[in-house]
Order: structure tokens, then sequence, then C-alpha cells
């Protein structure tokens, strides 16, 4: 994890911040967030009928995308941050399904700073790999705001 304090944050504009930890994709995952977004597409949550008609059931596009705060979690950590928020996202693209049983990381790179309503305004490029495929499940522009002391 890299440390840096509030003031620094700007000094890594332009820099990989990390690669997060490998995060297995289960099946029970992907149920509980069917659970929780009322997503029940057989796709995903059809085990049999998913294996039968596409060799297997796969995640939400939209589950990949929510890993993102607990995938980089671990990756910065900066110092004399009183609250941060999520601010949004910008260019969000989902390009290629993540099996049920694969999985995934996160590649995060600090692309700009700005002050925005008292705090930094953070735009981060987020990339979910899938382990054993060059091409990722999804590429976004995240933004969040932090507040110093």
């Amino acid at each position: 994890m890299k440390t840096v304090s509030y003031n620094e944050v700007t000094s890594l504009v332009g820099q990989e911040i990390g690669v997060s930890d490998w995060v297995e994709i289960s099946q029970e995952r992907v149920n509980q967030f069917a659970e929780a977004t009322g997503d029940h597409q057989w796709i995903h949550v059809d085990v049999e009928r998913a294996t039968r008609e596409i060799g297997g059931p796969i995640a939400h596009g939209y589950l990949t995308l929510s890993l993102i705060p607990f995938l980089g979690a671990k990756l910065l950590h900066v110092t004399g941050v009183t609250r941060g928020i999520n601010y949004g996202t910008d260019k969000v693209r989902f390009t290629n399904m993540v099996r049920v049983g694969k999985k995934v990381r996160m590649r995060q790179k600090l692309i700009a700073v700005e002050p925005k309503a008292g705090g930094l305004q953070m735009k981060n490029e987020c990339t979910i790999e899938i382990e054993g495929e060059d091409r990722p499940a999804c590429v976004a522009e995240t933004i969040s705001i932090i507040y110093g002391q």
C-alpha cells in the first residue's frame, strides 16, 4: 500500500497506484448481487441454463464495477484526511465478461487531482483484470473527493 499525505496526493498524478489482490467471483456473490439489485437474468443466476447456452454463468457488469472500492481499499492511504466521498464515474466500459469461478483484480492509476468543494477531487483509471485473460472485464474512470484536516 502506498501512503502519502493529503498535501502530497498531486505528486502521484500519472502513476500507477497499485494492483489489488485477486478475488474469486463465486456464484454465491453473483446471487447476492442479484438479490440486492433485483437483476435475476438467467445468464447470472440459472447455472444449468447458463452452462447449457453460454458455457456457464457470468457476473453482472455492475457487480464488477461495484468491486472498485473494495479492491482499491488497500492500494492507497492518504494521511490527514477527515473524510472521502464517491463523486461519480466517467467512461465506464465492460470489455469482457467475468465467468463465475474466475478471479479478478484491479489495477489503479491516478490520472488527475484538482481542488473541488473545499477538498481534492481525484480521478482514477480503474482496470478490472481477469486472471488468465488478456482483455480486462471493466475499465472505469472513478472520481472521489477527499477532505483534509
